[in-house]
C-alpha cells in the first residue's frame, strides 16, 4: 500500500467512525487520566487509510468516536506508530 491519498473521501463513508487528532495537551491529559504511558495505548499504523486521510503523524493520538447501539457512542484512543512496535 502506498501512502497516497485515497481516490475518494473515506471519511465520508458510513462505516468509518469519526477520527480526531488530539493536541499534545489533550494527549497529556488522557495519559494522566488513565495513569498510563504511550506504550500502553492501542496502536494504529501510519499507513492506515484513515491516518493518511486526516494527516496524522507517528506519536499523535487519535480519538475515535463510534456509534453504539447500547451507549449511543463509544470512544476509543489509538496512537499512530511507524510499524507494529
Amino acid at each position: 500500500m502506498t501512502e497516497e491519498k485515497p481516490v475518494f473521501d473515506i471519511m465520508k463513508h458510513e462505516l468509518v467512525p469519526k477520527h480526531i487528532i488530539l493536541s499534545e495537551e489533550e494527549k497529556k491529559k488522557l495519559l494522566e487520566k488513565y495513569r498510563i504511558d504511550e506504550t500502553q495505548l492501542p496502536k494504529i499504523l501510519h499507513t492506515d487509510p484513515v491516518v493518511i486521510a486526516i494527516g496524522a503523524k507517528p506519536g499523535q493520538v487519535l480519538k475515535i468516536i463510534r456509534r453504539s447501539p447500547t451507549a449511543k457512542e463509544s470512544i476509543a484512543y489509538r496512537i499512530v506508530v511507524e510499524d507494529n512496535e
